[in-house]
């Protein structure tokens, strides 16, 4: 059976979990881009959305594309400019564009190309960065007043990566101030907008990150997450949030050199990515994994044949909308030949305080996951994880302070 949006819809992933997963998000944002549809504004943008989620295509094939010479890596950004202009007066999705460097960039990408220097499939491709990572010479600032002039000397070790993989940095995003926020309106440089509807949030903190990447802003970020803050806003705008496990992506380079924010967060915050599928977020960890994970090959390791086990958390709180939403779209996990059962999520603090904290981990891991030994999983924890959150209106978070209510749905 074919689940797709329409049946144009070019996002619809052939392999099965991956189809799942960004349901999982996608079903999440239909209540929000449906809700004002008698509203005049309204309409303009779901259309524009709609043209815009026809357009563009994954990175594998937009990259393939540019290795065919049927795309250069300069009409791609200046694409992306064009739509950075179309659109971001009224989404304030980034904190500083990088046009002109993106196009030199690009220049350069289409050389090597042509000299057969070939980096991988990022090469040529248009990449944002969460404004928590340094970059050389541009201004990093976490959205935050005191760094607004804060300039960095080298690039996050993870942005070193992207660079040496191809990638083309067209902006730093706009976010929720320090990341300390879920819904992306406490920035110094104005709250972002949802891109489905400017009445509902877009999420956060990578509130930039998700709305860049669902208007074909760019086609990939880079993020952190720690409670959510890249899963939340990919499904309150409809795409992929993924939070690395421990390890897989070097931290180094965020904020470098500035107060220390605490132990907390530095076992709970790992680097993370906003995609439009599961595809390009795993092409983006094959270039952005380090350590022991450097010679993984993660999107290839999508392709392997395998039996996955869905465990569906039975412990949490949601508005009746998400509930059915998260029903739905467990119901077609199932109808995709997942086998799917009831299960308590480890939605709770460290047990034993954070000292303990790694062996609370691999407790977890024990009881709740499943290591996937095949091909470019060996040695990888792979947890496939999406937060699901109502995402309340404007005129709703000025009345409440209550924290948004969290669904997990997690591999076991």
């Amino acid at each position: 059976m074919d689940y797709r949006c329409d049946p144009g819809c070019r996002r619809w992933c052939c392999h099965a979990l991956s189809g799942f997963l960004i349901l999982t998000s996608r079903i999440r944002s239909r209540s929000a881009q449906y809700a004002l549809v008698g509203r005049r504004p309204w309409v303009l943008a779901l259309e524009t959305m709609k043209t815009i989620d026809k357009e563009i295509t994954d990175i594998a094939t937009v990259h393939e594309h540019i290795r065919m010479g049927e795309l250069s890596p300069v009409d791609l950004v200046e694409k992306c400019l064009r739509r950075i202009e179309q659109l971001n007066p009224n989404l304030n999705a980034f904190i500083t564009v990088l046009g002109k460097q993106a196009l030199e960039h690009a220049r350069i990408a289409e050389d090597e190309m042509k000299s057969t220097k070939y980096r991988g499939p990022l090469h040529g491709i248009p990449i944002g960065i969460k404004d928590f990572y340094d970059t050389a010479g541009i201004k990093t600032t976490a959205a935050f007043e005191p760094f607004k002039g804060r300039v960095p000397r080298k690039d996050a070790a993870s942005v070193v990566r992207l660079k040496e993989a191809g990638a083309i940095i067209i902006r730093k995003t706009n976010m929720h101030r320090l990341g300390m926020g879920t819904t992306g309106l406490d920035s110094y440089f104005g709250p972002v907008h949802n891109p489905w509807n400017s009445e509902y949030i877009a999420g956060g903190s990578s509130s930039g990150s998700a709305v860049t990447v669902a208007s074909g802003m760019c086609y990939a970020t880079l993020d952190t997450d720690a409670i959510g803050s890249c899963r939340l806003p990919a499904a309150c705008c409809g795409v992929v949030g993924f939070k690395g496990t421990d390890g897989l992506i070097d931290p180094k380079g965020i904020l470098e050199g500035e107060e220390d924010p605490g132990e907390m967060i530095r076992w709970f915050s790992h680097p993370g990515i906003t995609a439009r599928t599961v595809e390009d977020a795993a092409l983006m960890v094959d270039a952005l994994a380090g350590g022991e994970h450097k010679s993984s090959h993660y999107f290839g390791g999508l392709a392997e044949d395998r039996k996955v086990r869905i465990g569906v958390a039975n412990n949490f709180k949601a508005d009746s909308e998400v509930l059915r939403a998260f029903e739905q779209t467990v119901g077609i996990g199932r109808r995709l030949g997942f086998s799917a059962s009831s299960t308590p999520a480890p939605l709770y603090n460290p047990r034993n305080g954070l000292k303990n904290i790694r062996t609370d981990r691999e407790q977890v891991t024990d009881q709740h996951s499943k290591t996937l030994t095949c091909c470019s999983f060996q040695r990888q924890l792979v947890r496939f994880q999406k937060s699901t959150w109502p995402a309340p209106t404007l005129k709703h978070l000025q009345q409440t302070t209550q924290s948004l209510q969290i669904t997990t749905v997690f591999l076991r």
